[in-house]
């Protein structure tokens, strides 16, 4: 009997993982029907789209209220289909805003709940761990520390592997793709998947690049985009831009190749600054808000950095330039330093080497469609 699965990414890194997921099901179940929230990877893998993701990625809770209309439309739109679907099983990937509000809703009307990508609870809100135990039925983490989180909540958690370790080391056995270059010095310049991140971080990083670019001769950037219509966005925020390196190169994807062809890096915070270190560039992390919503983090955030990468070491790898502390100026000096031989480069690249070793090298996506095609 063809199977059912109910299927929510709401962010681009979600849906890539998601997308590995539903090509790693079909081969186990080549019958199996997947719907509901995503992007263009899981489009590409024949998953029908609800929603697309570039409708979903909204960021920092003044951001979140504004849509709250929207989400509140979408969220009644995918219950009135799991009514009318009636799916087998549904996994949710990561997005804890809104997929932990669908799971009480699914878990109501009797649907199995499957959550892949923990939401970071461990960060700021462990009082939520009861609640995820009675709405999730099986939660797979991608972090080893995770299962120390939630054991003994009486939720059933695995560790199933980082679904980008196998992702980086395919992209790493691979021949070097040629990206338009200007010069043969590269800095890398990842500003993120969102509006309100391209809007509030890329003129910053703009800036910093054109001191770069002052500092060192021979000096190329190039920013990569997710899609095409945050190509546009980003274009946009380039042409307004009255402070650019002259040597500056917006593409289409290849955000890891580019990563990997780069001497360094500058990072909006999110799963791009994990990719960059497996891929083993050096990089600073950035990140900005607005006001309300980095206060309120202040407030609720419990841990002492915000990068997976510093969180995996445990330990400060990677500069974290937050808010007021990124200034262009600052992002400079501090990428600047990672440019050339210096302890700074050094020290860096050893910590990559102990986040390896620590999350180890188990297939995830496999992982999680072996327990997605469990009898």
């Amino acid at each position: 009997m063809k199977k059912s699965i109910l299927i929510v990414a709401g962010e681009v890194s979600g849906d890539l993982h998601a997308a590995k997921v539903v090509r790693a099901v079909k081969a186990y179940s080549p019958e199996t029907v997947f719907w509901g929230i995503g992007g263009d990877d899981m489009c590409a893998e024949g998953v029908e789209l609800l929603q697309h993701t570039d409708q979903m990625s909204v960021m920092g809770l003044g951001e979140v209220l504004k849509h709250y209309s929207f989400f509140k439309g979408v969220l009644k739109q995918i219950l009135a289909e799991v009514d009318k679907r009636k799916p087998d099983t549904a996994l949710l990937v990561d997005y804890p805003g809104f997929n932990l509000r669908l799971a009480t809703e699914l878990k109501k009307r009797g649907v199995e709940v499957n959550y892949y990508i923990s939401p970071k609870v461990w960060a700021w809100n462990k009082k939520r761990i009861p609640k995820m135990a009675k709405v999730i039925d099986r939660l797979m983490v991608v972090f080893p520390f995770e299962l120390e989180v939630f054991k003994g909540s009486g939720l059933r958690a695995d560790f199933v592997g980082n679904p980008l370790v196998a992702q980086i080391d395919d992209v790493l056995s691979r021949d070097s793709e040629p990206l338009p270059w200007k010069s043969a010095r590269r800095i890398a310049l990842l500003p993120g998947s969102r509006r309100q991140e391209i809007e509030r971080i890329l003129p910053t990083m703009l800036t910093a690049a054109k001191k770069l670019e002052e500092r060192f001769s021979e000096l190329s950037f190039m920013i990569a985009t997710p899609n095409e219509r945050i190509e546009q966005l980003v274009n946009e925020q380039v042409a307004r831009s009255q402070e650019k390196p002259i040597r500056l190169t917006v593409v289409c994807g290849h955000a890891r190749e580019l990563m990997r062809q780069a001497e360094a890096a500058i990072v909006t915070s999110g799963t791009a600054t994990l990719e960059t270190a497996l891929i083993g560039t050096p990089h600073i992390l950035v990140y900005k808000t607005s006001a309300f919503t980095y206060w309120f983090a202040r407030v609720v955030i419990k841990v002492s950095h915000i990068g997976l990468v510093n969180i995996i070491a445990g330990r400060t790898v990677c500069p974290e330039l937050i808010q007021y502390d990124a200034t262009a100026e600052t992002l400079a000096a501090e990428t600047a330093k990672l440019m050339v031989d210096t302890p700074e480069r050094a020290e860096m690249l050893k910590g990559y080497a102990e986040i390896r070793q620590l999350l180890g090298a188990r297939p995830a996506a496999e992982n999680v469609a072996a327990i997605l095609c469990e009898d």
